[in-house]
């Protein structure tokens, strides 16, 4: 058996507690100035805005009328504005969201996506850091929770983002992750990603995020009716999961998932499929190839220990088990 997602973990986890950085400048930056700034956000988004502030960012969604996702991310709250960052491929989108619903508000909504940057420390609460000012601009602080751990946000101008890299190498002592460290971390995480988990057929309960993105509390909000009848109703027909799994490779983001005892005389019964999927480091217990995973199950067949099987029963399928959810 492959190695289970706590001990997974660790192995991504290896020096996150202050030890290394992610450079996160892509991602999608508005900034809504204006009097009824705050009124409006909190009128668009799943959680309240209200929480967010220049030292801490609050995780949020934003919705269709019939519930749907239209994008998720972070809130920061300005002197003067109120901020939001997304993945890089919403930057269009979310600004045409947001727009939409502008219509006498006193709101003015900025990109500026490209005149700041964003490096991320992981493992480490705000307190412990002292970040001096980059080349060409001084940074800006926060709080922040994007990897289901305490974290830091740090922006500056993008000319003084290679001076404070060099800083926090050479000086901290920490690495930058690349890409597909991010990745795998993220997964081991069970940290859903847009164009990954999340997409505009997704329900937010599907994804599990009701606890990170939900005020239940706060008021109205577009698509907030059909987010409190599902739950009120107390459950979705699908359900997002994290999974370990061997085999003889690794398998492919969207494979089918199947009962693992899916009877031989009938026609394979598919309840899922993998939405990401990244290698185990250091695995030499594993006979085969070893994995963890992110992926939807259908309701019913994703209790913790479930076995399921990754293919339809080819003679080459890997076998995934379901993990708790709570156990990173």
């Amino acid at each position: 058996m492959p190695p289970s997602i706590p001990s997974i973990a660790r192995e991504y986890f290896a020096g996150a507690s202050g030890g290394c950085f992610l450079d996160l400048s892509a991602r999608a930056k508005l900034r809504l100035r204006g009097a009824d700034r705050l009124r409006f956000l909190n009128g668009q988004v799943t959680n309240d805005v209200r929480r967010a502030s220049a030292e801490a960012s609050l995780y949020a969604c934003v919705l269709t009328a019939k519930g749907k996702l239209c994008a998720d991310g972070f809130i920061l709250a300005g002197p003067d504005f109120l901020q939001f960052d997304a993945e890089p491929e919403l930057r269009e989108a979310l600004t045409a969201r947001l727009e939409r619903y502008l219509i006498a508000d006193d709101v003015e909504i900025e990109d500026v996506t490209d005149s700041l940057g964003l490096l991320h420390l992981p493992g480490a609460p705000l307190a412990e850091w002292g970040v001096r000012g980059a080349e060409r601009g001084e940074v800006q602080l926060a709080e922040s929770h994007r990897f289901g751990k305490a974290g830091v946000d740090i922006f500056c101008a993008p000319a003084g983002v290679p001076a404070l890299k060099q800083m926090l190498v050479a000086e901290r002592g920490l690495r930058e992750l690349a890409a597909a460290e991010i990745e795998a971390w993220r997964i081991a995480a069970g940290i859903p990603r847009w164009g990954a988990e999340l997409d505009e057929n997704t329900l937010l309960p599907e994804a599990g995020l009701e606890a990170r993105a939900v005020d239940y509390n706060k008021g109205c909000y577009v698509g907030q009716e059909v987010i409190s009848r599902l739950k009120s109703v107390g459950h979705v027909n699908r359900r997002l999961h994290r999974l370990r799994g061997a085999g003889p490779s690794l398998p492919a983001a969207g494979a089918l998932l199947y009962p693992w005892d899916n009877p031989a005389d009938s026609a394979p019964k598919e309840i899922g499929r993998l939405t990401s999927v990244a290698p185990v480091p250091g695995s030499e217990e594993c006979q085969t190839t070893c994995w963890c995973a992110l992926g939807y199950v259908r309701r019913g067949h994703g209790a913790p220990g479930a076995r399921l099987r990754v293919g339809a029963g080819d003679g080459a399928e890997s076998q995934a088990t379901v993990e708790p959810s709570d156990d990173v």
